[in-house]
């Protein structure tokens, strides 16, 4: 029943309907046995009645209810049980005892009328023995006033007045004869029942006190312990009430004397074990009488713990007093004082309990003992216990060799001892335990340590463990602790670790975490020894340097044997601060453990998950990039567990946290010895075009035999958890997730500018990159290649279901096609039994060995993209292009050359040296083995790329459909750049040499239907866009694909014989398209001069897109401008003209970025420092292409068109093709080229005459004047002088009417006076010479400056007019589109979205609207 609140409720507001029968009611269900007490039900709980009988009176008492219902019910419920009226009369006590405080009360006076109406229906006896005198004074029971003066004289006599008689009436012959009796020499085989018959006539004849007889008795059995058998059951029928017994024992424990020469415990202490033992008393009894109180004991301990706190604080006390307050001095434990310990009763009858094997005893009253640690005697002496128990066990299955018999130990001789263990399911009832109750003083018995640990390794090796947890309980409890107490004993913590390591990481990692978090933080010795080992790491790692990591080495790993825990994370916060300390740190942990190198991956994993608070506001913050770096070293130089960091990071990753990937990258980069890409050099990036030598020997810079044991490991660590294809597509995905995550995460309102997190998504974006490269470029590497492929998702599984870009699920499938391949064509090889040398038979082979490999990959292919896509380029064009590599295309010869020369350097320099003796000879050895491998690995790649090169020819002629060339051929090129070129050329260094060596590769196979001149034109007219949306790392990527297609046609525009030999018959050079006549003819194709000036456009089209760059004030076009203009300086700038402008952009970035973004900075300083080197290779406008007058085009440019124009002809147009180059034409035009030619040269000579005759007055004077004009005026003229030479967007024409444009740029150059020429010499070098000469006459230089303007504006005003007259000569020009004007401005320049925008399911393809320079669809 419930409280008095509740009893109201229930009882009281119902009283008179159902209340009253409902209590008698329930009064009556409590009382179902006679014989028993209604206190209590059949379980032996409490029923509740008292409760329910006191809230009845209470209700009686404050008015809830009548007195007289109250009455009547007690009257009604007395009569149903014996008991009840003494229930009634307890309650009545206890109201007694609350009411009586208060005398004038009303409560009071109720509870007196109660009481008094009690006497009609209870007995007058019953009521004053319960009830107290003076209220039975108050009610009226008793009405003798003096009845109280008489109580206390009874009383007085009863317990102070002595009665006469002798008080010492024992005769002491009696006490003499039993001391006689008790002390006699008495066998084993006596009986306690003649003792205790000569005991009890010995009482009765003296009149001896039993008390005093039980007192001897247990003097006699203190002194004769052994004879417990005789002496138990003498004193269990002697005297049978515990209690009494209890009280002698707890008499003598009060006047026991403590001595500090005891080596056991007191024979008391033993003599009350043995009695607890047989269960003579019981622990409650005697637990009353022993001391200290609990309390005491409690209040030491937090005594300890808070001294122990108190000693690590001091330790953290920085001193200034000098160095020898630093002085590193260890905590020496101070021994216990024997008094102490043996006036503590409690722990000294633990020991006795042990010692008299009392397991169960022991541990009821360890139980109650308040201590956080078990002291040494009792540690000690249930260590001996366990010794015993598990003895059989050991003896079966540890026995380190059969014929190592070792120390046995005996048996326990207690009947009442625990059984000793026979199976492992034995240790649970005692062993289990008592390992538990010891703690961390298991390791005062290092010997039982070591027998514990083999007996549970041994049942972990079971194929069903029976003791999992308890090994997992013992460990965290027991071993790991008294680890850390131990005095660096490695012997002891590798055994631990052979136990340890049969568990998962998962298990050995918390393990880890609660030995260094809780063990340490609540047990006071463990507090202690971590703060001595901090206070000696801190004092070592002051002193950790490159010159001293043996013996610091050693010094660490003799700490770390005992808490590594404590140690490593200070090493680390170390490390986050000061990088340096990584290598020393790494090279000195050489000493350490397996267990302490396992325990260093779990702190490492911790600190990397602690310090995920300061990630934000950079993409790889310091300490992230110092804990990885040091992750990848220490992983490397020594054997740590992987999967639990491995796992972390694809966690992280599935949680869109991409930071973390910087750790996988330095682990792949440090155990595998793969670089990420960006940081290779030309040389090394040429050797990954070669076989896996050369890229081991040639394309690191880690030679990878270094890293044969590490990169095994690491494959085991993925592999073996399944983490090595999900890491690829999580690493995938998350280049793309990392962009929108991090932008969404990124808050104006915290103080940044907007955007102002770019840098970091794309320095995030790059990391994904790096790490997704070169993980997929390890698996492939590692793995064999039929394993590769059986553990890699298919390909459209790939692209569909995970949503992965095509360039990463090529990337992955790459070697497993090329596999398929080879396999392929070795089984028909072999099927037809042709040999090696029948190069046709083998081509025919390989040919047909691909086109079986990769059909599955056509059927998957088709339906994943829109099918007017297939229209512009074939399915097996779009495969061949992603399903190879730069292996496939060329052979690196200079690599493989130069790789040879150095291995026969080293090979001749190992042979000459005759120190090392037999090593030198094994080393030349080797070397010569490398040059015969490298040797006989360009042979077969030659082999390899000679027949792909035979199968791209034969299957080149179907890439592009016949409907290509009845359409514009922007359409192909649109496909090509959008779904192959740009995506692949910026996702590796090495992808983006495949790209340029890819086109140059379908040019030089003459493939039909494809124009390289347009693809080329498309890919430097307009890279604006392209450089604006990369990310650092894509941005240098794209530079080295745009160097690399400059680097071709540069070789082209420099000798005309190779232009001839590569370009001049090839259909890619074609600039009309004849469906009718399929064949071209001479006058189809692009000329060498013609093609100059096409290269003359290219170059100001790339000029202009950097300068827009550079002018735009934001951070991500500078420095992407700056990065493709680093990559791309072997190949241009090489005009000067052009050069200087750059150069002009460049200085103006420097001065503006100088003090705000530093990074940008240093960028220009470093290509401004590589121009200036390159300021003597320029070349003169004249030399790199031929400059044509205006006035020569003039004169015929009414009666004809130029046949250079890229022009395709429908069908319908065969009438426009005998129009457009009429013979007359092309020879008109041939003698007015040589004309053209030769007023060239006169004008050239004339214009150097003129300026070796200019003086150095008129010079100063222009170099002055260009000095005075604003930064915004020379911007202006700059941006008029590209307007000049390139057309504006409203003009923009293909690579139609080069010549015609190229001659008004350089009339336009040439007029005003020759301005030209001068600002040429206004960038002269003695410009520097000068420049304390350059003080003129200011007035007359503005008054010139004001005509030179007017002169500029008349000039423009001229070139307006002249393309107005330019317009309305091409609309004489056919199109198929109409008028070429109005279609160029239709289709470049109306549209205001990004042109790299694929918008062809929106409008219709007749129309031709897209842009040409569609790019994939960026972030």
């Amino acid at each position: 029943m419930g409280s008095y609140p509740k009893f109201v409720a229930e009882y009281c507001k119902v009283w008179e309907k159902s209340g009253k029968e409902q209590f008698i009611k329930y009064v009556t269900q409590s009382i179902k046995d006679d014989d028993k007490s209604p206190l209590f039900t059949k379980s032996g709980k409490l029923s509740g009645l008292s409760l329910n009988i006191y809230d009845l009176l209470l209700s009686g008492l404050k008015g809830a209810l009548k007195k007289d219902a109250v009455l009547s019910v007690l009257k009604e419920i007395s009569t149903l049980h014996a008991d009840i009226p003494s229930i009634i009369l307890d309650v009545v006590c206890i109201l007694d005892a609350e009411t009586c405080t208060d005398v004038q009360s009303e409560h009071r006076a109720n509870f007196c009328y109660i009481v008094r109406e009690l006497e009609s229906f209870m007995s007058d006896k019953l009521l004053k023995e319960r009830l107290e005198i003076d209220t039975l004074q108050d009610v009226g029971t008793l009405k003798n006033k003096t009845f109280y003066t008489k109580f206390i004289k009874i009383k007085t006599k009863l317990y102070y007045k002595q009665r006469k008689f002798n008080l010492f009436r024992e005769e002491s012959e009696g006490y003499s004869k039993l001391i006689v009796e008790l002390n006699q020499e008495i066998s084993e085989d006596t009986e306690w029942k003649t003792i205790l018959e000569i005991i009890q006539s010995l009482i009765g004849c003296f009149n001896l006190d039993p008390n005093r007889v039980l007192d001897i008795i247990l003097e006699s059995f203190e002194a004769r312990p052994q004879l417990d058998k005789l002496f138990i059951a003498l004193i269990k029928n002697y005297m049978g009430d515990p209690q009494v017994i209890s009280e002698v024992l707890g008499f003598k424990l009060g006047n026991m004397e403590v001595l500090e020469s005891y080596k056991e415990p007191p024979p008391l202490m033993t003599v009350i074990a043995l009695l607890l033992q047989h269960q003579v008393i019981s622990l409650d009894d005697i637990y009353p009488w022993l001391r200290p109180d609990d309390s005491i004991m409690a209040k030491e301990a937090d005594k300890e713990v808070k001294s122990a706190q108190e000693y690590i604080r001091k330790l953290n006390i920085v001193s200034t007093k000098g160095p020898q307050a630093n002085a590193p001095t260890d905590f020496i434990e101070e021994k216990a004082d024997p008094q102490e310990y043996w006036s503590n009763q409690k722990l000294v009858l633990s020991e006795a309990l042990l010692k008299v094997t009392a397991w169960r005893e022991f541990a009821a009253l360890a139980a109650r003992l308040p201590t956080a640690a078990m002291p040494a005697r009792p540690a000690t002496a249930l260590c001996n216990m366990v010794h015993a128990i598990i003895e059989p066990l050991y003896r079966t299955h540890c026995r380190v060799a059969p014929k190592i018999i070792g120390r046995p130990v005996p048996p326990l001789k207690s009947k009442l001892a625990p059984r000793a263990c026979k199976t492992f399911d034995d240790m649970k009832d005692t062993v289990i335990p008592a390992l538990i109750l010891l703690g961390p003083s298991l390791h005062y018995d290092p010997i039982l340590m070591y027998k514990i640990i083999r007996i549970l390794r041994t049942a972990r090796s079971l194929q069903q463990d029976p003791l999992h947890h308890e090994t997992l309980t013992v460990l965290d409890a027991a071993i790991l602790p008294a680890l850390t107490l131990m005095e660096g004993n490695c012997c002891m913590s590798e055994e631990v670790y052979t136990l340890l390591k049969l568990y998962p990481y998962q298990c050995r990692y918390c393990l880890y975490s609660r030995w260094k978090n809780e063990s340490g933080e609540r047990i006071p010795s463990l507090m202690r020894v971590r703060g001595n080992s901090l206070q000696r790491i801190k004092h070592i790692m002051k002193r950790v340097s490159k010159e001293n990591t043996k013996p610091q080495g050693r010094l660490i790993g003799k700490l770390s044997h005992a808490a590594p825990a404590f140690l490593f994370d200070y090493m680390l916060l170390q490390i986050q601060t000061y990088d340096n300390l990584i290598g020393p740190i790494v090279e000195s942990l050489k000493y350490l453990t397996s267990l302490s190198l396992d325990v260093l991956g779990y702190c490492l994993l911790e600190a990397l998950s602690v310090g995920r608070g300061s990630v934000s506001g950079a993409a790889h913050p310091p300490w992230l990039q110092a804990l990885a770096a040091f992750a990848g070293a220490a992983f490397k130089k020594h054997n740590i567990e992987l999967t639990a960091l491995l796992q972390f990071v694809a966690n992280r990753l599935k949680a869109q946290q991409s930071q973390d990937l910087l750790i996988l990258k330095e682990i792949v980069q440090k155990m595998a010895g793969i670089e990420a890409v960006e940081e290779m050099t030309p040389e090394q990036l040429d050797a990954m075009a070669g076989g896996e030598l050369l890229k081991g020997e040639a394309g690191y810079f880690s030679q990878v035999r270094n890293t044969r044991r590490s990169s095994a490991r690491l494959k085991e660590a993925i592999v073996g958890n399944n983490l090595d294809i999900s890491l690829c597509i999580l690493s995938a995905q998350q280049r793309h997730c990392c962009v929108w995550k991090e932008y969404e995460d990124d808050n104006p309102s915290s103080g940044e500018a907007p955007g102002s997190q770019l840098k970091v998504v794309g320095r995030l974006a790059d990391q994904c990159q790096d790490a997704l490269v070169q993980l997929g470029t390890f698996l492939a590497s590692s793995h064999a290649p039929d394993e590769y492929a059986a553990r890699l998702p298919p390909l459209q599984e790939l692209l569909r279901d995970y949503h992965v870009d095509a360039d990463v699920a090529f990337f992955l499938h790459r070697p497993v096609l090329a596999q398929k391949i080879a396999a392929k064509c070795e089984y028909l090889r072999k099927s037809s039994e042709v040999k090696s040398s029948n190069l046709e038979k083998t081509i025919e082979i390989y040919t047909t060995a691909a086109k079986d490999s990769l059909e599955p990959i056509l059927h998957a292919i088709t339906p994943l993209l829109p099918s007017r896509v297939w229209e512009d380029i074939s399915p097996e064009f779009y495969v061949t292009f992603w399903s190879l590599s730069m292996y496939d295309l060329r052979v690196p010869v200079e690599s493989y050359e130069r790789e040879v020369g150095r291995l026969k350097s080293s090979a001749a320099a190992a042979a000459k040296d005759n120190s090392q003796g037999t090593k030198g000879k094994k080393e030349q050895e080797r070397f010569n083995t490398l040059i015969d491998k490298l040797q006989e690995e360009r042979r077969r790649q030659s082999e390899h790329v000679s027949r792909v090169l035979a199968r791209l020819s034969r299957e080149c002629r179907g890439w592009f459909p016949a409907r290509a060339a009845k359409s514009a051929k922007n359409e192909t090129v649109t496909r090509l750049m959008q779904l192959c070129l740009f995506p692949r050329c910026v996702f590796t260094a090495a992808d983006a040499l495949y790209c340029a060596e890819f086109v140059h590769t379908v040019h030089a196979l003459k493939t039909p239907n494809f124009s390289t001149l347009l693809c080329y034109d498309r890919l430097f007219c307009d890279i604006t866009y392209s450089v604006m949306s990369c990310t650092e790392g894509e941005a240098a990527r794209y530079g080295t694909f745009l160097c690399k297609v400059l680097g071709t046609a540069m070789r082209w525009h420099a000798d005309k014989s190779v232009f001839q030999r590569e370009c001049a018959d090839y259909p890619g050079f074609v600039t009309k398209y004849r469906v009718s006549n399929q064949f071209t003819e001479a006058n189809d194709h692009v000329g060498y001069e013609n093609y100059r000036h096409v290269c003359h456009k290219w170059h100001y089209k790339i000029t202009k897109a950097m300068v827009v760059c550079l002018d735009s004030g934001d951070y991500v076009q500078i420095r992407n401008a700056l990065i493709v203009l680093i990559r791309v300086l072997p190949h241009f700038p090489v005009l000067e003209k052009l050069a200087q402008i750059i150069e002009r952009k460049v200085e103006k970035v420097k001065e503006e970025e100088k003090n705000q973004r530093q990074d940008l900075y240093v960028l220009a300083t470093g290509y401004s420092g590589q121009l200036r080197n390159k300021v003597s290779n320029m070349m003169r406008e004249s030399d790199f292409h031929q400059v044509v007058q205006l006035q020569v085009i003039e004169k015929h440019k009414a009666a004809v068109v130029p046949p250079t124009v890229l022009k395709e002809d429908p069908p319908a147009s065969k009438h426009e093709e005998s129009v457009m180059s009429p013979p007359h034409v092309l020879e008109v035009e041939k003698r007015e080229s040589r004309n053209s030619d030769r007023r060239r040269d006169d004008s050239d000579r004339e214009k150097e005459s003129k300026r070796e005759r200019a003086t150095v007055k008129e010079r100063v004077k222009e170099e002055n004047r260009s000095k005075e004009r604003s930064p915004r005026e020379r911007s202006h003229r700059e941006e008029r002088y590209l307007e000049s030479v390139s057309p504006p967007h409203d003009h923009r024409q293909p690579v139609s009417d080069d010549v015609e444009r190229d001659v008004k740029r350089r009339k336009v150059e040439t007029s005003g006076n020759g301005k030209g020429s001068k600002e040429l010499d206004e960038r002269s070098p003695e410009k520097e010479k000068r420049k304390t000469k350059l003080r003129g006459d200011e007035r007359k230089e503005r008054k010139m400056s004001r005509k030179r303007d007017r002169a500029e504006d008349s000039a423009i005003l001229e070139q307006k007019r002249r393309r107005e007259e330019q317009k309305a000569i091409l609309k004489m020009g056919s199109h198929q589109n109409g008028s070429q004007e109005d279609h160029h401005y239709e289709k470049y320049h109306k549209r205001e979205k990004s042109p790299y925008r694929d918008r062809s399911h929106e409008e219709p393809r007749e129309k031709h609207t897209r842009r040409p320079n569609e790019s994939k669809i960026r972030r």
